[in-house]
């Protein structure tokens, strides 16, 4: 309880406060993955160390720097800030590097939290009120923020205002404090999770998309010159091919195969040692690893083609549905690898391509 009888609870923010979404009950074997699109800690120090400050040096994502450019350019003459922005997409895009790159091009501030680090009305009191003129608040994860929580953000992003409730009981009242002029900035790997009137209430969204080859073979070159590791096209572009459309594979991958190179190779990462490196890590041609391929082969050959259940196809690999649904089937389905339908999971023609045997009559 504030004094003067105002009910909003203190809280020390801490930028970057909350912890990511696990994706269920072990996440530590899935985020231990050489593929796995969360941020794990050593990602953190790479980030910090590779992540673009402006427009100019931010690789991939033409449309959306472009329009950004415009919209800041526009602000910046206006004497205004810009509107409140979402980014949405899957993990390790860049959405959190683009609220950072915003913010550098604004020359203003930037303020770091995430959904589930905003437990009661009165963090985000502790939070808001804190801002100054022009800053920039980044919410991470903003598609799990507390409804109640919610709420209060209403109206500081429409009036940059502030309710709160004075005194208890019959004689308690409500207040409407200013705040400065501020830029929220949301991102969210699900859009759907995110209530109608939170969503309406950005002027601003931007859905980024998964990265071709070549743009992460720019992006694999440019974090090899800050790294100082030397790497030639051809070995960035296999680096790229493997990377799930993902920045943040591609480096977390630069770097082992930096290592790699290092001990059973002269030090430069060519197409050849690119592709020995990954095989050793059990990154296949196509980005997928040993959890992958165990998905295909034992809808392939041990339950030999039919449909399987969510349930049982999640005992057969000792893992939890929650973890099969939202870390390991996305990418298979999106390279075309496995469908759900109404009786269960199936493998493609593709997938048994991939593997490398024949297809079941019945299938």
């Amino acid at each position: 309880m504030a004094d003067n009888g105002i009910q909003i609870e203190g809280l020390v923010f801490e930028a970057g406060a909350g912890a990511g979404r696990d994706g269920g009950s072990s996440p530590v074997d899935a985020r231990s993955r050489a593929v796995a699109p969360t941020l794990t800690e050593d990602d953190l120090a790479l980030d910090r160390s590779l992540r673009p400050k402006r427009l100019g040096d931010y690789l991939g994502q033409t449309k959306i720097k472009e329009s950004l450019a415009i919209l800041i350019e526009a602000a910046q003459a206006r004497g205004d800030v810009v509107d409140h922005i979402l980014f949405s997409g899957p993990p390790g895009l860049g959405k959190t590097t683009l609220a950072t790159v915003v913010a550098n091009e604004l020359g203003a501030n930037i303020k770091t939290t995430s959904g589930p680090a905003i437990e009661r009305t009165g963090d985000l009191a502790a939070i808001l009120t804190n801002l100054e003129e022009g800053d920039v608040l980044f919410i991470d994860e903003i598609h799990r923020l507390n409804r109640m929580v919610e709420e209060v953000l209403y109206p500081a992003l429409e009036d940059f205002a502030l309710d709160i409730v004075v005194g208890k009981g019959p004689a308690a009242r409500s207040i409407r404090l200013d705040l400065p002029r501020f830029t929220l900035v949301g991102a969210t790997t699900r859009t759907g999770l995110l209530t109608g009137p939170l969503r309406d209430r950005f002027g601003i969204v931007f859905r980024l998309q998964y990265y071709s080859p070549d743009e992460l073979a720019s992006i694999v070159c440019r974090s090899a010159s800050i790294l100082d590791v030397a790497i030639e096209e051809d070995g960035a572009l296999e680096i790229a091919r493997r990377s799930r459309g993902t920045p943040r594979l591609a480096n977390r991958l630069l770097k082992r195969v930096r290592d790699w190179a290092q001990v059973r190779g002269d030090g430069v990462i060519d197409e050849d040692v690119a592709a020995q490196a990954l095989s050793f890590f059990e990154v296949d041609a196509l980005g997928l690893d040993m959890m992958d391929n165990r998905i295909l082969e034992l809808l392939a050959v041990q339950f030999g083609g039919r449909p399987v259940g969510l349930t049982t196809l999640a005992s057969a690999l000792s893992e939890d549905t929650d973890t099969l649904e939202d870390v390991y089937e996305p990418y298979l389905m999106q390279q075309g690898l496995l469908v759900r339908t109404p009786k269960g999971r199936i493998c493609t023609e593709r997938a048994y391509d991939h593997l490398g045997i024949p297809v079941p009559p019945s299938s």
